[in-house]
């Protein structure tokens, strides 16, 4: 906040703690010409059918305009609500539209469960890295985010554990687990299967909500869908979606499947912050899922983002050589790759220099709560072309290349001042006795089954 705000004094607590997302300031500078920007998560909206859409607007407004075009209900059009549970079922998802509750995006729907559930000073647990829309989203609601590392199978259970029963002994307990467990932005990695029941065994028997957020689930590139938690456990789980990333971000559709017992909670909080949802949009998207083939769209989406991922990833192979130290994740679907840095970088001081040398990424300490992913970032490949894409992979392995390069000569230079220091004092500062710190693990181990083999 500007310190010569007339209004500092009078804000609430909750407003206070919220800060500008790192990707938002990106937007401005990651959206010139001459950037080629590995930043932003936007969809490729050009590779949609809009003709097919156009007929889509024309015959809601001509069939139903006057009634698409009024105030609707807090729980949504009871069609679209019925039509979802069929894109959930390829998920293995077995629901009625009952429990479906239509949200402005699945960010809203953070917004309402956080407001739902959190107090200030509250628990949340989340995975390390996580969503930063989340982050911004729960802030406000003053709570405590606890991260529990990932590994090339998604969320460790075993750490879950440990964190579950370290917040026990402190009397404390999480009021949710936030996860995204297929294709995960902004580690771009999968909960593997055989973790699911593990991960949902330890949240019942803690009594914590699971908020399952799945917005890339449809997008894979090796065969079918991954199973949602919400497919084990109907009654602990609320799963997130959104039509964003299958359909139109501008549609601004998402959706919230609730155990039973809290879906009328839910749809009273939403009708207190919007009183409902637009309509139009919600009559749009029933239209467009009931009556065209979005299936073969879809395919044809995924098989855009595939072809991107695999440019990314031939490009790092290429230009990232093994004694540079890097490794990344190889995501089986979704947006995203994680690249992990030798651990004397830091991806935001290096940022300026990445964007004189026109590239643009998100550092990895936007998705932490607690100041780690300091040499890790974030690269997006769904939006440029391939051979934008390959060309900004370049651009940042030479900016790496110069600051390890940097590093390490100075790294040389304290190690001869530190011989000097040595031959004069045999007693040297340790971590322990007030000397420097030292650095928190990469959140994603060097697991060949998550990074480039090299």
């Amino acid at each position: 906040m500007r310190a010569d705000d007339p209004f500092l004094d009078r804000y609430a607590h909750g407003t206070k703690a919220m800060t500008a997302s790192e990707i938002r300031a990106l937007f401005a500078v990651a959206s010139r010409p001459e950037i080629a920007s590995l930043a932003g998560g936007m969809p490729y909206t050009a590779g949609l059918p809009f003709d097919v859409i156009g007929d889509v607007v024309a015959d809601v407004l001509e069939r139903e305009g006057p009634a698409a075009l009024q105030y609707g209900g807090g729980h949504g059009d009871p069609r679209l609500r019925d039509a979802l549970p069929e894109l959930m079922a390829f998920e293995g998802i077995h629901a009625s539209g009952e429990d479906v509750v239509i949200t402005q995006g699945s960010q809203q729907a953070l917004d309402i469960l956080g407001r739902m559930f959190c107090d200030p000073g509250d628990v949340i647990v989340a995975e390390g890295p996580t969503y930063v829309g989340a982050l911004s989203a729960f802030s406000q609601y003053q709570v405590e985010v606890r991260h529990v590392p990932m590994d090339a199978d998604g969320l460790d259970p075993e750490i879950l554990e440990q964190t579950l029963e370290q917040l026990k002994q402190e009397g404390r307990r999480a009021k949710f687990l936030y996860t995204v467990p297929n294709f995960h932005n902004p580690a771009g990695v999968t909960l593997a299967e055989e973790r699911h029941d593990r991960v949902l065994e330890l949240a019942r028997r803690h009594r914590v909500l699971v908020l399952e957020d799945n917005p890339y689930g449809m997008l894979g590139f090796e065969g079918d869908p991954p199973a949602a938690l919400r497919a084990r456990d109907a009654d602990n789980v609320v799963y997130l979606g959104t039509l964003s990333k299958v359909f139109c971000p501008g549609l601004r559709v998402g959706w919230a499947l609730m155990p039973p017992a809290l879906t009328e909670r839910l749809v009273i909080v939403k009708e207190a912050a919007d009183l409902s949802s637009s309509n139009l949009t919600q009559a749009i998207a029933y239209r467009y899922f009931a009556h065209y083939p979005w299936k073969e769209t879809l395919k044809s989406l995924r098989e855009v983002y595939r072809i991107r991922r695999d440019a990314v990833l031939e490009a790092l192979d290429e230009a990232f050589i093994p004694e540079m130290g890097c490794t990344w994740t190889h995501p089986k679907g979704g947006f995203y790759v994680w690249l992990q840095l030798p651990e004397q970088l830091d991806a935001r001081a290096m940022l300026a220099k990445a964007i004189s040398a026109r590239v643009a990424y998100v550092p990895g300490g936007a998705f932490y709560a607690d100041g780690q992913g300091t040499s890790s970032l974030r690269l997006c490949y769904s939006f440029p072309p391939p051979e934008r894409l390959q060309e900004g992979v370049r651009r940042l392995a030479g900016v790496v290349r110069e600051e390890l390069a940097l590093a390490r000569a100075l790294d040389g230079m304290r190690a001869a001042g530190a011989g000097d220091a040595l031959s004069r004092d045999p007693v040297r500062k340790t971590a322990g006795d007030g000397g420097a710190r030292p650095r928190p693990q990469p959140p994603l181990p060097h697991d060949s089954r998550a990074v480039n083999p090299r």
